[in-house]
């Protein structure tokens, strides 16, 4: 047995090849002449990523994401005081961090994310850090949040609405 040696499957002429080749160069010497010139702005513009990376969240985020939101701090990436190097980009987006952005820093896990992407990810109903998948709230507020955050699904009210019900 063993591996094949050629593919007979992917065949491409030598001509098509340098056709191809050919176009590119002709691209690219077509590009440098107008950028010379100064006409660049008649180009079709390469990819450009945009510089606003936040997104609009969506109407109804879930009751625990806006919960999450208040127990985790929302500070500059400046005023970022960590032991050893601090991060130099968001995992979740990948872009570095820069000194006036608003970044949240997870208390437990202290891992550090754009605002923008963590709220996103918390937008999908996440509790846990992207990264390491540890818990969001601390274990000293876990049973602040949990009644919180029953009292705000409403289960509280109709829970009560139950018990103040005569003769049930």
């Amino acid at each position: 047995m063993g591996f094949p040696v050629g593919y007979t499957e992917v065949f491409l002429p030598k001509l098509f090849v340098h056709m191809l080749w050919f176009l590119g160069f002709i691209r690219c010497l077509i590009v440098t002449l107008f950028s010379y010139l100064g006409l660049s702005d008649f180009l079709e513009p390469d990819t450009v990523w945009p510089d606003n990376r936040t997104r609009i969240t969506p109407e109804n985020p879930p009751v625990s994401a806006l919960l999450i939101r208040e127990i985790l701090p929302v500070i500059k990436f400046e005023e970022l005081v960590v032991v050893g190097d601090p991060p130099e980009s968001c995992a979740v987006c990948l872009y570095e961090f820069e000194g006036g952005e608003e970044i949240r820093w997870l208390r437990n896990c202290r891992h550090v994310f754009h605002r923008a992407c963590l709220d996103r990810w918390m937008d999908h109903d996440q509790k846990t850090c992207p990264l390491c998948r540890t818990p969001f709230v601390p274990d000293e507020l876990q049973d602040e949040f949990n009644q919180r955050l029953w009292s705000a699904s409403g289960v509280g009210d109709l829970h009560s609405e139950y018990v103040s019900v005569p003769g049930l």
